[in-house]
C-alpha cells in the first residue's frame, strides 16, 4: 500500500499509463475519473460521473493524410499573415483590447449587423459554447441537444451540474416536435446547423419554427455555416431566444489560432460579457481573425474549392459503395450497408490516412471524412478503393 500522498499519485499514473495505452491501442477513450482515497483534494462529484471530451486525433510526426478534424485544408488569406506579423511586431507587453472591438465592428459589417454591440468574441466557438451554458444553466437544469451531434454539448452541460435531454433525429435529419417542446422547462437547447457528423441543416425557416415554440434560449451553432447556402444570422434580429454561434477554424482557416464568437441581441451580449475571462482573445487571435473577415474574395474562392472537391469525393464514394448523404459542411459522412466501418478506419489509419469513426447507438458506425484537397482527397481514395477490394 502507499505510504504518502506522492506514492498514492505514483501507483496511479503507472496504473493510468498502462490502462491509457492499452485504450489507445483499442481507439478507446479514457476510463471515467475515479475518486481518489486519502487524498486532500476533493473534486466535484459530477467530475466522476461524467466522460471528457476526446477531440480528434492531432499526429505530432509522420506523413498523414489528415481528414478527421474538418480544418481547411488551404492556407489562410494572406491578409491575415501580415496581420500576424504586424502584431507580433506591435506592443506584445500590453494587454489585448479586452473585447475585440477591431473584429466586432468588421464582422457587424460583413454579416450585416446593426453594430458592433451584436458581437462577443470568443477564443474558438467552444469557449462561446461555455460561457452560454455557464450564463444560462444551473445545477439541475436541463440542455436539450439533436443527436447524432457534437457530444461537447453534453460534456459542458454535465460540468455545470446540468441534466442533458437527448432528442433522436427523424430517419430524413429533421428533427421531430419533441425537439421543440415545452415540455421538460428545458432552459438552453443547441443546434448544430449543419450539423456533424451528417452535414444536413435545416432552412432558416425550419429554425425560426423551432426557436418560436421554445421557451428558452436557441443556440444556432453554426461552425460550418459558410459552408451552407442559408444560415440564420438573420433570425437573431427576429428573435430574442435565437443566438448564433461562428468560429474562424474551418472556413477562415485559423483552427490553430483559436477565434469564435457570437451573434445575439445587444441586451443578451452584454449579460453574457460578464461571463466571459477579462482577456479571453489574445492581440494576433484579434488581429488575424479581423483581417481574415475582411478577406471576402479569399473566403469566396477557397468555398468554392472545397465545395468543387466535395461533390466530386461523395460521388467516388458512393461507386465504392457506402451511402454518403448530402452535405452542407467541409465533410462528408459515410455509412455502410453491410459493413462495420471499425476495422476500414484501422486500416485507413495503418496506411496514414486519418478520418474521423463514430458509432451512435440506433444509428450504427460511420466514417465523417474532411474534405481536404485534391491531391489528398484522391490519395485517400486511392486507399480506400484498394482496402474495399482487399476485403470484399
Amino acid at each position: 500500500m502507499p505510504t504518502s500522498l506522492q506514492d498514492t499519485f505514483a501507483e496511479r499514473k503507472t496504473t493510468y499509463q498502462r490502462t491509457f495505452a492499452e485504450r489507445k491501442a483499442t481507439n478507446q477513450p479514457p476510463a471515467r475519473s475515479q475518486p481518489m482515497t486519502n487524498s486532500k483534494l476533493r473534486f466535484r462529484p459530477a467530475l466522476a460521473k461524467m466522460k471528457a471530451y476526446v477531440p480528434g486525433e492531432q499526429p505530432q510526426g509522420g506523413k498523414f493524410i489528415k481528414l478527421n478534424t474538418n480544418e481547411n485544408p488551404y492556407p489562410p488569406a494572406p491578409a491575415v499573415v501580415e496581420a500576424i506579423r504586424a502584431a507580433a511586431d506591435s506592443r506584445l507587453e500590453r494587454y489585448p483590447d479586452p473585447i475585440g472591438s477591431s473584429f466586432r465592428r468588421m464582422a457587424a459589417e460583413k454579416l450585416g449587423l446593426p453594430g458592433p454591440e451584436w458581437i462577443l468574441c470568443g477564443n474558438g466557438s467552444d469557449e462561446i459554447l461555455t460561457i452560454l451554458v455557464r450564463g444560462f444553466m444551473s445545477d439541475g437544469d436541463l440542455l436539450r441537444m439533436p443527436t447524432p451531434s457534437y457530444i461537447l454539448y453534453r460534456t459542458l452541460a454535465e460540468i455545470q451540474g446540468a441534466r442533458v435531454e437527448e432528442v433522436s433525429f427523424n430517419a430524413d435529419w429533421s428533427l421531430p416536435t419533441a425537439f421543440s417542446s415545452p415540455d421538460g422547462d428545458p432552459r438552453l437547447v443547441f443546434l448544430p446547423n449543419p450539423n456533424s457528423p451528417s452535414g444536413t441543416v435545416l432552412t432558416p425557416q425550419a429554425v425560426s419554427e423551432i426557436a418560436t415554440a421554445l421557451p428558452c434560449p436557441l443556440v444556432v451553432d453554426e461552425a460550418y455555416g459558410d459552408f451552407a447556402e442559408e444560415n440564420c444570422i438573420d433570425l437573431v434580429k427576429q428573435h430574442e431566444n435565437v443566438l448564433v454561434t461562428r468560429t474562424l477554424s474551418k472556413s477562415y482557416s485559423l483552427a490553430g489560432l483559436r477565434f469564435g464568437f457570437l451573434v445575439a441581441q445587444p441586451h443578451v451580449i452584454a449579460e453574457l460579457t460578464k461571463i466571459k475571462d477579462s482577456y479571453n482573445c489574445d492581440a494576433i487571435a484579434i488581429a488575424a481573425a479581423t483581417a481574415a473577415m475582411a478577406s471576402s474574395d479569399w473566403l469566396v474562392d477557397n468555398r468554392a474549392k472545397i465545395l468543387a472537391t466535395r461533390e466530386r469525393a461523395k460521388e467516388q464514394l458512393r461507386q465504392l459503395g457506402f451511402d454518403v448523404l448530402d452535405s452542407a459542411a467541409n465533410f462528408l459522412w459515410c455509412t455502410h450497408p453491410s459493413r462495420s466501418l471499425k476495422p476500414l478506419y484501422e486500416a485507413l489509419k495503418t496506411n496514414q490516412v486519418l478520418v474521423r469513426y463514430m458509432d451512435y447507438a440506433g444509428w450504427g458506425d460511420g466514417l465523417r471524412i474532411t474534405i481536404g484537397t485534391d491531391a489528398q482527397i484522391d490519395a485517400a481514395l486511392v486507399v480506400l478503393a484498394r482496402l474495399m477490394q482487399a476485403n470484399a
